[in-house]
This record gives C-alpha cells, sequence and structure tokens, in this order.
C-alpha cells in the first residue's frame, strides 16, 4: 500500500497526530500503526487519568504552551463528544519549611502561564480542603481534574477512521528502507510504501528514530511508577488530589493521592528504573534493553549523581512499610493496612548523552520522518496541542 503519512505508535500522541493531520487535510492518505492488539495499552492506558494545568512547567517551554492550549483543547472535545470529566482541583502542600521557596516559585510559574485562581493556603485553608491532609502551607489549583485517557484515545480512533484514516493492530515496525529512492516501512506483516514517516512510539521512540536518524544523541529510560489502592473504607481521607511539592532535581511529581474518575483513590506512583521498557511488574528483566541502560553514558552519569535516591525509590518497591510512610507525609493517618496492591505504569524518559534528564518535548526532523522522541507528562492532557504541533510539521512538507 502507498500512503501519504505512517504514524507509528497508537498511544494518546500518535492518535491525536493522526486526527489533527486528517481533520486538518481531509483525503491524506494516513495509516497508524500499533505493535499492539489494543490501542493505549501502555502510557496511555496506565496513568492515573489527571488533567493537569499547567502549573509545574517553564514558563515558555514547549511543556507550558502546549499543555495550557492542550488544557483547553481537550476540555472542549470531551465537552464536544460527551466524555466523562471531572475538573475537581488539587491540593499542592509543602510539610518542610525547606519546601516553600519552591512552593512559592510553583505559584509565580502558575500565575506567569496563565492560570487564574490559583490561591496560596494556610494550615487552616488546607484543612477546609482536605481535612486529614498534613501541611504547613499549600496552594489550591482549581484547573486540575480528572479523566479517562483511554476512552479520550478511542474517541481519537473513532475520528481517524471517520476521516479515512486506516488503522492497524498487531503489527510491528522492524525497519525502514529507501527502495529505488521510495521511503517504505517494513513490519512483520508486510511493507507500506509513505511519503513521510511520523514517530510516536513512545517506550521505543529512540529506536524507531534511530531508522531514519543518523545519530540518535537520546535515549529512553524506562522508570516504572507502581500504586497502591485505598481501601474502601478509608477513602474518605482523600477529597480530591493531594500533591507533594517535587524534587526540583527530578521529572517525577512524587507519592500523591488521585480520586480516579470511574471510584477510588490512587497512591502514588513512585519511581524506580524498570529493567525492561515494558517491564511493569518488579522481577521482569530483558537483558539487552537492561544493558542497553546502564551501558549509556548519560544513564551512567545520573546514577552516580543521584544513586542514594534510586535506592530510597527501590526500598519503597519492596517495603509497603516504607512506601506508606512517604505517604503519611502528606496524611499522616494513613496506615500500611489501608492500602491494596494496585496496577504500575511505564514513562518512558529521554536521557542526554551528557546526563541530561530531558524534561521537555522533544521532536526531531529529518526528510524521511518526524520523530517525537521525548513527551512525558502532561503529554496526555497536551495530545491535542501536540498533535496540532506535529500536524503543523507534518503538512509544511506537502
Amino acid at each position: 500500500m502507498r500512503y501519504d503519512i505512517i504514524v507509528i505508535g497508537g498511544g494518546i500522541i500518535g492518535l491525536a497526530t493522526g486526527y489533527q493531520i486528517l481533520k486538518k487535510k481531509p483525503g491524506t492518505q494516513l495509516l497508524l500503526i500499533e505493535k499492539e492488539d489494543e490501542l493505549a495499552g501502555h502510557q496511555t492506558g496506565n496513568n492515573s487519568g489527571v488533567i493537569h494545568s499547567g502549573i509545574y512547567y517553564k514558563p515558555g517551554s514547549l511543556k507550558a504552551r502546549n499543555c495550557i492550549e492542550g488544557y483547553d483543547m481537550l476540555v472542549s472535545f470531551c465537552q464536544e463528544e460527551q466524555i466523562v470529566y471531572e475538573l475537581c482541583g488539587k491540593v499542592i502542600v509543602a510539610t518542610d519549611e525547606a519546601e516553600l521557596p519552591y512552593l512559592q516559585m510553583l505559584y509565580e510559574r502558575g500565575q506567569q502561564n496563565g492560570l487564574d485562581g490559583l490561591k496560596l493556603l494556610d494550615q487552616d485553608e488546607i484543612k477546609e480542603k482536605e481535612p486529614h491532609v498534613n501541611g504547613i502551607k499549600g496552594i489550591f489549583v482549581p484547573q486540575t481534574g480528572i479523566i479517562d485517557y483511554k476512552q479520550v484515545s478511542e474517541k481519537y480512533a473513532e475520528k481517524i477512521r471517520f476521516n479515512g484514516g486506516d488503522i492497524r493492530l498487531g503489527e510491528k515496525v522492524i525497519k525502514q528502507s529507501d527502495k529505488e529512492g521510495k521511503n517504505v516501512v517494513i513490519t512483520d506483516k508486510g511493507e507500506h510504501e509513505t511519503r513521510l514517516i511520523v514517530n510516536c512510539a513512545g517506550l521505543y521512540s529512540d529506536k524507531m528514530a534511530a531508522l531514519t536518524e543518523k545519530k540518535v544523541d537520546v535515549r529512553i529510560i524506562p522508570f516504572r511508577g507502581e500504586y497502591y489502592e485505598i481501601k474502601k473504607e478509608k477513602q474518605y481521607l482523600v477529597k480530591n488530589l493531594v500533591y507533594p511539592v517535587p524534587d526540583p532535581n527530578f521529572p517525577f511529581l512524587g507519592v500523591h493521592f488521585t480520586r480516579m474518575i470511574h471510584g477510588g483513590i490512587e497512591a502514588g506512583p513512585n519511581a524506580v528504573l524498570a529493567f525492561a521498557r515494558e517491564g511493569y511488574k518488579k522481577l521482569k528483566v530483558n537483558p539487552k534493553e537492561l544493558y542497553e541502560t546502564v551501558t549509556w553514558p548519560g544513564f551512567q552519569r545520573v546514577a552516580k549523581k543521584y544513586w542514594r535516591t534510586g535506592l530510597g525509590e527501590y526500598y519503597r518497591s519492596f517495603s509497603k512499610s516504607a512506601f506508606t510512610r512517604a505517604l503519611q507525609r502528606l496524611i499522616p493517618e494513613i496506615q500500611e493496612g489501608d492500602l491494596i496492591t494496585g496496577g504500575a505504569g511505564i514513562r518512558a524518559q529521554a536521557c542526554e548523552r551528557d546526563g541530561g534528564l530531558n524534561d521537555d518535548f522533544l521532536i526531531l526532523e529529518n526528510d524521511k520522518a518526524i520523530n517525537v522522541c521525548n513527551a512525558p507528562s502532561p503529554a496526555a492532557t497536551s495530545s491535542l496541542a501536540i498533535g496540532k504541533t506535529v500536524s503543523e510539521m507534518v503538512l509544511k512538507r506537502f
């Protein structure tokens, strides 16, 4: 088959990109390829379902711009398509004096990013919002919400098919080839000719980029985030969403409490190095992928600098009591017996060769492909904005 565009990856970014391309240019011959037998089966389907406001992100960064724009686009899309969501707000809580400067910086960032209604909270005001939360100061963020991103992804897929796009599941991309000057994507099911490849492969985005890029100076390092669920009789401890002040040295938000759109409360996640890119279980090991991770110069620098933090995360991974103590910083009443083992997700974290953990979106272009090489949280919230950005890059080629 011959296509104008082939999108690799059936997560929320690939689907949003395909939808935005067909929306902007109807009649485009578009194929989306997903190696799994279902859409949104990895990062999209295993996250905590939070609609992020944009408070954390550096003003002017791709993350900030796409999150703010994507937030408005997502809410409008859900209203139009009758997808259930709720803007319940969240509280970011400082539990220690040392966290107050960064809490103030977050508040100022939120204002710079155009968030209206942010409110600094004292101890009594925290208790009004979340009666069981311990904190000396906090921020209430009214824009934050909850949603089911798998449902959103399925709606994007429906739109792609309605607009003439083709989606193929259970088909794995193996390589790219130039045959008689033609751009050919070779899969385990056959060959597809295309004018342009759009790589939205998430956990394997660096490997897909390497099919067309001579030098890829980032590597995806998989971090597993593990969750507990709070048993039903203790769910009254959390009204909506409660977050700590994050460590500014890491692109993770710290263990927190999230009310889910379909009911229940999640606690977590932690952030531990996964021994496989799809290592959702603690003991799942892919020797080849683990070797690629530990031999990457950037990862070695990160590990050397932050090994103590990493060991602490592993300790919490294998010790429920340690995980509970981390949660008790926010809600002292929570007990080990209140927690039921939940699911886990994998974050595809781009690590640069020099040791930087890339905390912004990263898109690489060449004559054959546009490679979305880093799309961390808030990618799901930002999906329509990212899809719009990539679609504009794509359609400039036509």
